[in-house]
């Protein structure tokens, strides 16, 4: 007594409403999981993948699924209907379900022939600028090794004057065969040509200059154009002057990775700078103006009287500048007021007389230490 055949839907987990899309789906997904190749170790592999290929030889067929839906698989046999017990060419089974052979349900490389043209790769280049150089834009040139198109030859790997003719390998398919035998009959996979690269055709008499590749490696130089406003590790495109694609295929792109060097002057904080002022005690007391660093140099800055350490006076404008779109970034001075460490005996003097001639009301704060606090803690 034979076994019991399971239900195809139950074998492809289908519902019985499937679409022939879904049914396709399904057997693809599990193909892949239970055929043989994938599973050298399990005897019950090669039973499994029948098992499957029946079900969808019966499920994607109208005629067959209809009278498989009403009179089961007494119906199909009742009708005539033997399943298969070779495969064949495995491969040629795949490709009459999948339209692109085995390559195309396990992963390879789809449709046959020769490969067509294959953009080339991208290049990637590190270039360093200052701040200045940042604020405001720069041409620099960079150098980099890229594999280019032989000149010689035009990117085709022949001797000028010479026939490209039909690959012997492959004969012109730009994929070679290999063919095994399994337990449902020979089993096709295809591959690249190793001779050709999947061109489908060779040079009769290849290039002197690049053996017949059609590319060479070389160093090139190109001249950048940095935006002004770039900020460190920003990347910037330049089309067109990668790697030479394969087969006639469109080069690569360069990207230029640009490297802002810090500047001990300044923290940049997205579009503003912030330095810092030491401003002599006596000075922040009385008012001053003393010159800050800007990207420009210096510039005057008016230090108000009664100026407190950690205060932020701001220098509109005098920041970066947008990269796109917006409004030039500010200079933020913080201020860092110096009290003298060492006074000879005439200093000390004075300042002795100074702090006994001021009194409380002098050290007022109209805010208080709390109230600044407060209002700092509400702008975060």
């Amino acid at each position: 007594m034979g076994a019991v055949k399971r239900d195809y839907y139950e074998v492809l987990g289908l519902d019985r409403g499937a679409g022939d899309a879904d049914i396709k789906r399904a057997f693809r997904r599990l193909a892949r999981e239970a055929h043989p190749d994938a599973n050298p170790d399990d005897p019950e592999a090669e039973d499994r993948f029948k098992e499957l290929a029946e079900a969808y030889e019966v499920l994607s067929d109208s005629d067959k699924r209809q009278v498989y839906d009403v009179h089961g698989h007494d119906g199909l046999r009742s009708g005539g209907y033997q399943p298969p017990t070779d495969f064949g060419n495995l491969g040629d089974l795949l490709g009459s379900i999948f339209g692109g052979g085995f390559e195309s349900v396990f992963g390879g490389g789809g449709r046959g022939g020769p490969a067509g043209p294959a953009q080339g790769q991208d290049v990637g280049v590190a270039l360093e600028i200052d701040l200045a150089e940042a604020a405001h834009g720069v041409a620099e040139e960079v150098t980099y090794e890229v594999v280019a198109t032989c000149e010689h030859c035009r990117g085709n790997g022949a001797e000028p004057g010479t026939p490209i003719v039909t690959c012997e390998t492959c004969g012109g398919a730009g994929q070679v065969q290999q063919v095994s035998r399994t337990p449902f009959g020979q089993m096709v996979r295809a591959g690249m040509c190793p001779t050709c690269q999947g061109a489908g055709k060779v040079p009769e008499r290849p290039c002197h200059v690049c053996a017949g590749a059609g590319r060479v490696a070389e160093e090139r130089t190109v001249a950048v154009d940095v935006p002004a406003g770039i900020a460190d590790g920003q990347r910037i495109r330049v089309s067109g002057r990668g790697h030479a694609g394969e087969r006639g295929g469109p080069p690569g792109d360069l990207f230029v990775l640009v490297r802002v060097q810090e500047d001990e002057r300044f923290v940049r904080d997205g579009d503003d700078l912030v330095t810092v002022l030491a401003v002599p005690a006596p000075l922040a007391a009385l008012g001053a103006t003393l010159d800050v660093p800007t990207l420009d140099g210096p510039q005057p800055l008016e230090v108000p009287a009664g100026t407190q350490p950690g205060e932020v006076l701001r220098v509109r404008g005098a920041g970066m500048p947008p990269l796109r779109r917006g409004r030039q970034g500010d200079l933020r001075v913080v201020v860092d007021v110096a009290v003298p460490r060492k006074l000879d005996k005439a200093q000390r003097r004075l300042m002795r007389e100074l702090a006994d001639s001021i009194d409380d009301d002098a050290y007022a704060d109209d805010d208080g230490v709390l109230g600044k606090l407060r209002r700092l803690t509400r702008h975060r």
